[in-house]
């Protein structure tokens, strides 16, 4: 689309050159090939109807799946009418980060109480409202603790393969190397290799456990939080919020930091994103917590008001001594979590949260009767689950060939299906039916 934007080559060379780049290929050189957009074909000069209208062709080729059993990250779940109503008033569209925070009570407000949300599901004592997405966050909540005298990290290798990566990447800027806990043959985090791993280390600052872990898998997350605390470190846990209308929260549980994606909390798959990540931690953390955080106090007429009360880490603050560089609120999607929450009510979020598990276990139960179909693991899951099968490729295009979008291909023939509160049971006994016709 180089062609269709203002820019000349020598505007383009001027920026390349002060940013110490020699061709655009160059600056987006770290991004994986296969990642890249392709050449569209597009030919130079058409008028802009005509492009709208070659493009939408192009989007067409798209196919939307009626049915959905893929998750790994990221949920289809039933977002109520009234969200979209809400979160889309002009009120809420048009309002941006509140530098000048007082003057913005309407934004502080929504802040301040999606952030006594996420501490009421997290059982936390204090939430912020600044994460990019749930990857950043648990990068994120390992900075929190690291210091001069502990640097080890700890990462699970059962979480997200991404959320990995991620906290990878901010350990690597701070020179700091990670260290992967082993996964059982239970596809859950080993505690006796955590163990192991910690009694060598005495600097060690933090674990990072995610529950339902990348399998779909609950782990012992108290267990995990005595290990880490006998060590002399902190345990940041990673959740699927919709898991806490069941689940108990990782405060109850003992971690010391509670993150993850907050997508699930009404906002819609929409190609990835934009997305929201959410983080809250114990009182003891609060002074290290990136982002925003918002306070309510009263003002002189004795009126409820809201202020921006810290923020500890940002650049925009701290300068050169910032450990922190987000820069935004994420007020919007922030506040579609927060509607989704109000409008769900705690009785319509746990039953969302029930309809999830009890629709899973059935589907496990029903996939795992299809011959040459097992499920990887014993152990309790949330809503994602693995099995293992004859051909991964064979089932998924059995079933994507009838409008069904099959579980996420792990390889060695190995899916790992999601079922949400959106899956009816006759979806779910059509996918069975199909992979039984198909897979004989």
């Amino acid at each position: 689309m180089g062609s269709y934007i203002s820019n000349t080559e020598a505007d383009r060379r001027e920026m390349l050159d002060a940013i110490g780049r020699r061709s655009v290929d160059e600056l987006f050189g770290t991004i994986p090939k296969e990642a890249l957009l392709k050449d569209l074909k597009l030919p130079p000069g058409m008028a802009e109807m005509d492009l709208v209208r070659k493009v939408g062709a192009m989007a067409e080729k798209n196919k939307v799946f009626p049915v959905i059993f893929r998750g790994a990250g990221a949920y289809r779940h039933y977002i109520p009418a009234a969200v979209k109503r809400i979160a889309s008033a002009e009120t809420f569209i048009t309002a941006y980060t509140p530098y000048q925070a007082e003057i913005s009570q309407g934004i502080l407000q929504s802040i301040f109480e999606y952030q006594t949300m996420i501490c009421a599901l997290t059982g936390m004592d204090v939430s912020n409202a600044s994460v990019y997405d749930g990857a950043s966050a648990a990068g994120e909540a390992v900075n929190m603790c690291r210091d001069r005298n502990r640097t080890g990290v700890y990462v699970s290798a059962a979480a997200h393969p991404q959320t990995i990566e991620t906290i990878r990447t901010y350990c690597w800027a701070a020179g700091v190397e990670i260290t992967l806990v082993p996964t059982g043959a239970d596809g859950k985090t080993s505690l006796k290799g955590l163990e192991k791993l910690l009694a060598a280390d005495k600097a060690a600052s933090c674990v990072y456990l995610q529950s339902p872990n990348f399998f779909g898998l609950i782990e012992e997350v108290s267990r995990v939080a005595e290990i880490t605390h006998a060590a002399g470190a902190l345990l940041a846990a990673g959740v699927n919020p919709i898991s806490l209308g069941v689940l108990e929260s990782p405060g109850a549980c003992g971690a010391d930091i509670a993150c993850g994606e907050g997508q699930p909390l009404g906002l819609p798959l929409a190609f990835g994103g934009p997305y929201l990540g959410f983080m809250a931690c114990k009182n003891s953390l609060m002074r290290k917590l990136p982002g925003r955080i918002v306070g309510e106090t009263v003002d002189s007429q004795g009126e409820r008001a809201f202020v921006l009360t810290l923020q500890a880490r940002e650049q925009h603050i701290r300068r050169e001594k910032a450990s922190s560089n987000i820069c935004t609120n994420e007020a919007h999607c922030a506040l579609t979590a927060a509607v989704y929450l109000s409008v769900m009510g705690e009785a319509g979020f746990a039953e969302a949260a029930r309809q999830c598990h009890s629709k899973a276990v059935y589907a496990a139960k029903q996939i795992a009767s299809v011959p040459g179909f097992s499920l990887a693991y014993d152990g309790e899951f949330f809503n994602e689950f693995v099995t293992s099968c004859p051909d991964a490729e064979k089932a998924l295009r059995a079933l994507e060939g009838r409008g069904i979008l099959g579980g996420y291909p792990l390889g060695d023939n190995r899916l790992l299906w999601c079922v949400t509160e959106v899956n009816a049971r006759d979806d779910i006994d059509r996918a069975v039916r199909i992979l039984k016709e198909e897979m004989e």
